[in-house]
């Protein structure tokens, strides 16, 4: 009798993702220019609304940049990975890592993001950390834009609201992939590309207090990430010809609140908004069912002739997401809602929540990875997934983050599953695989990571690197390919 058994695959990326902009530091140094990132205010957590506290509006800038502002920029300052590079990916590689997701700052390679010619001195970082990287056999996974666009597209054309940045991130493009088109095969272009329409600062340096229609222009400016998208992969394939390009979309699954064909009518359609950037990304074109929203929400995308073309004729290679959480639709707007920052929703009683509110749904991974290779037949890449808590150190120093091993274990579990279901998985990649800033509370307190940096929410500590229980846990998870959990 045939027996079965689900295993993850020889060659399987296990690793950790983070983003230049939460680890680097160093944000003038070197030739940087500044970055929307370097905006970003820390608000401490008595003091958060549940508003959208990434949004930044044009006074904000002007206060910052003319030293008025008392406000910390956590995002200035991140972990300093810049000078202590060698020393983490060495920890990275101790873990037994097979891949790290890194992603370049655009206005570390042109400051201005508008700039004729590249920023050396930036070019160089990135040579340095991709030879530490070759030294330990890690492959780089490298992200084009993760919420770094450079604050001179911002000032000169409100970024992505303009049709000019499309070249200005082509030439980008271009450069970083003559630059490294020995050392990196895996690309990536806008992190969590959907992030542009929840908010589109965070998303594309959008200053939407400048816009009439600020809806209109961050549907516009996502329109121009696609075509830069399409663009730059046609441009990988030239320069890398075994290069990879995938796009990436924060999955935001969600469930019926109840059998109600209402709400279950709901569900599909937030679904639909959720999955429409993978769609353009791999299908090559808009949906269908996007021609309704459109008009509902008097959205208008100018094309230019020739864009749909150049979606069409120029799909990813495969598809990257995060994945944290699982999310409710009703059709009705009363029911007790969780506390997560950015994503709150309907709380879901089968679920227990993080400790910012984010429910914890593993089995909901293995709903996504399905769903996602049902509907694309594309090599999937989960490049983040992961649990922002508090640690505690102990008065020796230890660190027993169990709640952390819980949550990853059970998490692989379900790859696993979905790989016996015959889901082609190419690698799982957990997010802060060090302690980062956050990206959307910008706190150091809600800690993603095996290794531990001593630094508050306040800025103060030493920065001293030391490792917690699941640091050995995840080591034996890579070391048996995802048979020991």
């Amino acid at each position: 009798m045939a027996t079965f058994k689900s295993q993850f695959p020889e060659g399987f990326y296990w690793g950790g993702a983070t983003a230049a902009n939460q680890i680097e530091g160093a944000f003038d140094e070197d030739g940087k220019g500044l970055s929307a990132a370097d905006f970003v205010e820390y608000i401490p957590r008595e003091e958060r609304k549940r508003d959208n506290a990434m949004e930044i509006t044009s006074e904000q800038i002007r206060k910052t940049l003319s030293g008025e502002s008392t406000a910390r920029h956590p995002k200035r300052e991140g972990i300093d990975f810049y000078h202590r590079y060698k020393e983490d990916i060495a920890l990275l590689a101790e873990m037994g890592f097979k891949a790290f997701r890194l992603s370049i700052h655009w206005s570390r390679i042109f400051p201005n993001g508008y700039d004729e010619t590249p920023n050396e001195a930036g070019l160089q970082f990135y040579d340095n950390v991709f030879d530490e990287l070759a030294k330990y056999n890690i492959e780089p996974v490298v992200t084009l834009s993760h919420y770094e666009t450079p604050y001179g597209l911002t000032e000169k054309y409100n970024a992505w609201v303009s049709r000019e940045t499309i070249d200005h991130f082509v030439r980008y493009a271009e450069t970083v992939f003559t630059r490294y088109k020995d050392k990196v095969k895996y690309w990536m272009t806008f992190n969590e590309i959907n992030m542009i329409t929840i908010s589109p600062y965070t998303g594309g340096g959008i200053l939407s207090d400048k816009e009439e229609n600020p809806v209109q222009a961050k549907f516009q400016g996502l329109h121009h990430q696609f075509v830069a998208s399409s663009l730059a992969t046609k441009k990988l394939h030239e320069i890398i010809p075994d290069g990879k390009m995938g796009c990436m979309l924060a999955r935001m699954s969600h469930y019926p609140n109840t059998p109600n064909p209402e709400d279950v009518l709901k569900a599909q359609q937030d679904n639909q908004e959720n999955l429409f950037f993978a769609d353009v990304h791999a299908r090559g074109e808009y949906p269908k069912y996007l021609d309704r929203f459109f008009v509902e929400n008097d959205i208008e995308i100018v094309k230019e002739t020739g864009d749909d073309e150049i979606l069409k004729q120029y799909p990813v290679d495969y598809i990257s997401f995060s994945y944290y959480m699982s999310m409710v639709s009703s059709n009705s707007p009363e029911g007790e809602r969780t506390e997560g920052n950015l994503m709150n929703t309907l709380k879901n009683p089968y679920l227990e929540a993080s400790e910012w509110g984010w429910q914890i749904d593993p089995v909901g991974l293995r709903v996504v990875l399905n769903e996602l290779y049902d509907r694309y037949q594309l090599p999937l890449f989960l490049v983040e997934n992961g649990l922002g808590a508090y640690d505690r150190v102990e008065e020796d120093g230890s660190i027993h983050d169990d709640y952390r091993i819980d949550y990853m274990r059970k998490h692989i579990e379900q790859m696993k599953e979905a790989i016996g279901d015959g889901v082609d998985l190419m690698g799982y990649l957990a997010w802060g695989p060090i302690d980062l800033v956050s990206m959307s509370t910008s706190e150091m307190s809600k800690r993603y990571g095996m290794i531990y940096v001593d630094k508050d929410d306040e800025g103060n500590g030493t920065l001293e690197r030391s490792k917690k229980d699941s640091f050995y846990w995840y080591k034996k998870v890579i070391e048996s390919n995802g048979e020991e959990l």
